[in-house]
């Protein structure tokens, strides 16, 4: 029996809103790359990041995931090809975190600082998109830095689209290749 591999998947986490241009444009740079790679892109399914991700993605021949707050199918932005409906709210953040192999966080506020903060818990690999000023948030503030003594890693840091993919393939190829 032929076996295929399974694609990496990677979820991209940032604001729902969009806080600025360069903002926009390294979280649609990133979807396309990892569509480059031939990896799924895991996302919250709303605006902002995520939906600039997922326009990448798609755009560039991608498989787009999201997993909604909601439990409503209508609440997906237009490039989420499969959705998922939760109706649990924040919660939620943990499905997007274990559904991925490694995350990669743009910007973010409150709900970027849980989604980081569960893929630390789960061992996910975490890359942080640096570039103040244009690039604020949770993932300028922990780039570089560990949450806890849990690990002994730390939250990667990287300033473009390839370098963030790349690195994050890099690290869950590591971990792939640690456990067997």
């Amino acid at each position: 029996m032929h076996q295929r591999a399974r694609r990496y998947q990677i979820a991209v986490c940032g604001d729902s809103e969009i806080q600025n241009k360069e903002q926009g444009e390294i979280a649609y740079a990133i979807g396309r790359e990892i569509a480059r790679q031939g990896c799924t892109l895991i996302q919250g399914g709303r605006g902002g990041v995520m939906e600039a991700a997922a326009r990448g993605c798609l755009e560039c021949g991608g498989l787009t995931v999201a997993i909604l707050p909601s439990a409503s199918f209508s609440e997906a932005n237009r490039y989420s090809q499969v959705v998922i409906p939760t109706g649990l709210g924040w919660t939620r953040n943990s499905l997007v975190v274990l559904a991925a192999d490694g995350v990669i966080a743009i910007g973010g506020r409150g709900g970027t600082l849980s989604e980081i903060a569960y893929a630390w818990m789960y061992g996910k690999p975490v890359v942080a998109i640096t570039g103040e000023p244009s690039i604020q948030g949770w993932s300028s503030i922990l780039a570089g830095k560990k949450i806890d003594d849990r690990r002994d890693d730390i939250i990667l840091s990287a300033n473009s689209a390839e370098e963030a993919v790349k690195i994050l393939i890099k690290e869950i190829n590591n971990r792939r290749e640690k456990m067997g």
